[in-house]
């Protein structure tokens, strides 16, 4: 039996029902996944992250496009978030050759994302340029001296064996 796209398949894809086959199962799971994986204007707002660590720091940069510097907040909490909040407000208006044009844009967003590493919050900065906020999170100095070089052998047993 099968089932027709409807609104509530997203994918379009047709699910299959019955016949007990792995790989119908993943459909009607992949199917609901993607029901609740769809995108809305919530999550349109939602910043686009990217962390990147060295030896010395944390890197947090978010895209935030069209979101002027004074409606962005920064927020580190005691027990290692970062929270990057902000307010995007776009409206424009045309009135020419008798013409009348508005569009208004609105929206709030917050992305709160774990901080795993033991790091000097006092020292923090972040700077925001063309439309990308970078936060850079210095590392403290036992955090920088977790680090330790491992060197490779051979394992021993193979080289009992080609002995």
């Amino acid at each position: 039996m099968k089932n027709s796209p409807t609104n509530a398949n997203p994918s379009g894809r047709e699910i299959q029902s019955g016949g007990g086959n792995h790989n119908e199962f993943r459909n009607l799971i992949s199917h609901f996944w993607n029901f609740f994986d769809t995108p809305s204007a919530e999550s349109e707002l939602e910043p686009k992250i990217e962390v990147r660590e060295n030896k010395n720091s944390v890197t947090v940069s978010a895209e935030l496009p069209g979101i002027a510097e004074k409606d962005i907040e920064v927020h580190i909490s005691s027990d290692g978030y970062l929270s990057i909040s902000g307010e995007k407000r776009h409206q424009s208006e045309e009135n020419s050759k008798g013409n009348y044009f508005s569009e208004i844009s609105y929206g709030m967003f917050r992305r709160t994302i774990p901080l795993p590493w033991d790091l000097d919050y006092e020292k923090a900065d972040a700077d925001y340029d063309d439309g990308v906020l970078k936060v850079v999170l210095p590392k403290s100095q036992s955090e920088q001296q977790k680090f330790k070089k491992i060197s490779v052998k051979k394992n021993k047993r193979t080289q009992e064996n080609q002995a």
